[in-house]
């Protein structure tokens, strides 16, 4: 139970920002489903709910308590994973869901908590290198990343993979690992990019040709981006209006409520609408850091380090995606793209943060 004294210490202002940024989010997928599919604006409504339980959840459970359990918390999620391979439900030529009845659960998305958790529990448990780590250091968290990695890949889901990885190197770097380290690393990966490249899958393959020329395939995999900055370009400085979106509406622009729903509200809210909502996900980044700069242990650091860079990465490769600086990798924006998994995933990874700074001064 939260003692009432850590009611003074909570974090309005992550607490504000994840809200807004959550009903920012149903606005958009409203106007982008209500005229083709309104249930998924109602299902949003019901997972933003479910969400904000979840949040309570995470803030109410002291942080320390969770570290006991991160090894149990990572082998549950990774039991997921496994059944998912074998009895998950398949949609869009990827097999990534579980059905529970009245609801399907994503376990790669309880996979970034999974390990960024247990991640940090490693290293708050470890002894500290001064030079930085070595390679033999990171055998186990490279053991740790790895399964959930090639169970993800394996779905096939290559933008939750590729998060992974980079909360993976996020945490990493920021526990410090040595110059040499790093070097050796670059140069073996970079070796293996021919053998990557065979493992991909064909539309993979594509969207990644597509990036350097979507006029290439222009009805194929060079579409979605096409189509993106054109909804982009035409909002203006002000945007067409609620609602009111034409790429949207007339369903030129595909994935409009997940992965691309970026351009929906970059078309209908013009550039003032987008530098808002980056000012929102600013805030919520600066106070991740901030919580994790004013931690009282090395787990919470580690743990909020990790969240924030879990929200990052999803914001640069998402705005990168949709506007043409990166390739199409599917991963969606936190709270606006359509995803109830990835929603309360969010959310929780938001109550994590308020957790850790409401008892920074509970010793």
């Amino acid at each position: 139970m939260i003692d009432r004294r850590l009611l003074a210490q909570i974090d309005l202002l992550a607490i504000g920002v994840t809200m807004a940024l959550a009903l920012v989010g149903l606005a958009v997928i409203y106007s982008a489903t209500h005229l083709h599919m309104p249930s998924v604006y109602v299902k949003e409504t019901y997972w933003i709910a479910l969400g904000v339980v979840f949040l309570l959840l995470a803030v109410a459970v002291n942080y320390t308590f969770i570290e006991q359990f991160a090894y149990v918390l990572y082998a549950l999620v990774m039991v997921l994973l496994v059944a998912v391979l074998f009895v998950g439900s398949s949609g869009g030529g990827a097999q990534r869901w579980l059905s529970l009845g009245f609801f399907t659960l994503q376990p790669s998305e309880l996979a970034k908590l999974a390990l960024i958790i247990v991640l940090a529990k490693h290293f708050s448990s470890s002894q500290v290198k001064p030079l930085g780590l070595g390679v033999k250091d990171l055998l186990t968290p490279a053991g740790l990343l790895a399964i959930p990695f090639m169970l993800i890949a394996k779905q096939p889901d290559l933008g939750t993979a590729i998060i992974l990885w980079m909360i993976f190197w996020s945490m990493v770097l920021t526990v410090k690992i040595r110059l040499r380290t790093v070097a050796g690393i670059v140069i073996a990966f970079s070796a293996m990019i021919p053998l990557a490249w065979r493992m991909l899958k064909g539309y993979q393959k594509a969207r990644i040709l597509s990036f350097w020329d979507p006029t290439t395939d222009p009805l194929g995999s060079g579409y979605h981006v096409m189509q993106s900055k054109i909804a982009i370009g035409s909002g203006g400085l002000l945007g067409k209006g609620f609602t009111e979106g034409t790429q949207g509406k007339l369903m030129f622009l595909p994935e409009q409520h997940t992965d691309f729903a970026f351009a929906v509200l970059a078309e209908e809210w013009g550039l003032i609408g987008v530098l808002i909502l980056i000012g929102l996900f600013t805030t919520l980044l600066l106070c991740g850091l901030n919580t994790a700069g004013g931690s009282k242990d090395r787990f919470g650091f580690l743990v909020a380090v990790g969240v924030t860079s879990m929200f990052f990465w999803h914001v640069v490769i998402n705005l990168g995606m949709v506007s043409g600086l990166l390739p199409v990798v599917g991963v969606p924006l936190p709270f606006i793209s359509y995803g109830g998994s990835f929603l309360v995933t969010s959310m929780m990874a938001c109550g994590l943060l308020i957790n850790i700074r409401m008892r920074r001064f509970i010793f």
